[in-house]
């Protein structure tokens, strides 16, 4: 080649489509530059399987090993959610571990552990539905409960954003409160994202227009009673079992919940 190139290896959530979209945006742009000036030409792999080919070509395990990834643990119960402020007179703790991606990639999808809210007057009714729908998407119910929601409870599962709209939040808060609620743990590889795609959008009506077979597209009928509150991130759903599920779950727990000592 006629100069040194950079290779990168790059670790994300929906990795190929991201880096695939970015690529193409600096393809779009390369189209508007003046003649002098210039984009980073650059290619990528396209599988998981080529990706690690390639890999070992220019990587030693040691130069793929992230160094240590730390993970917050509490000693007790924390009183608030992760949408909220941390607490500094909650007991912490702190345990690393180093992760060699040759491993992760050699290993597959991680079996994961997520929590899906069914709200009040949704469950009652369309139960059998939802968990029909739940196993063909090859979901494990590895908990389940009915729980009447405190203010304070339905309070930590609003996204922030929302309870920058004082109506909007009290409107939220007395729907969730209203009736019993049944929360169920959900397991399965990549749980987390494939839930939140199986919900769709927080408006129903979104949610439709998108697809009708959308969870929220069902099941709901507004964006305060949309049906279903899931785990936005794997730290939420952490956060979220260790919240309604204290006692611990009916399944051998993953290793990733391990050592997150949920």
């Amino acid at each position: 080649m006629s100069g040194p190139v950079l290779v990168c290896a790059l670790r994300g959530i929906d990795a190929f489509a991201a880096l695939a979209a970015v690529l193409k945006g600096w393809t779009q742009g390369r189209a508007s530059l003046s003649t002098g000036d210039t984009l980073p030409q650059a290619v990528m792999a396209l599988t998981p399987e080529v990706t690690f080919r390639q890999a070992i070509l220019f990587f030693t395990e040691a130069d793929l090993v992230t160094g240590k990834a730390c993970f917050y643990c509490f000693e007790h119960t924390p009183p608030t959610h992760p949408n909220l402020c941390f607490s500094s007179s909650v007991g912490e703790s702190w345990r690393c571990r180093a992760e060699s991606l040759f491993s992760y990639l050699q290993a597959g999808a991680q079996v994961l552990c997520t929590v899906l809210l069914v709200k009040p007057g949704v469950w009652s009714h369309s139960l059998p539905r939802i968990l029909r729908h739940l196993h063909l998407e090859k979901f494990s119910v590895v908990g389940m409960k009915h729980i009447d929601l405190e203010a304070a409870t339905a309070c930590s599962l609003l996204p922030s954003e929302l309870k920058q709209d004082p109506a909007a939040a009290e409107a939220h808060l007395a729907y969730l409160t209203s009736g019993t609620a049944l929360v169920l743990c959900l397991q399965r590889p990549n749980a987390v994202k494939k839930l939140m795609d199986l919900l769709g959008p927080e408006d129903p009506k979104l949610a439709q227009a998108l697809d009708p077979c959308l969870w929220r597209a069902q099941y709901g009928t507004s964006t305060v009673q949309n049906g279903f509150y899931g785990s936005r991130s794997y730290p939420v759903a952490v956060w979220d079992m260790k919240l309604f599920f204290p006692e611990g779950l009916c399944c051998a727990q993953c290793q990733t919940v391990q050592e997150e000592e949920v």
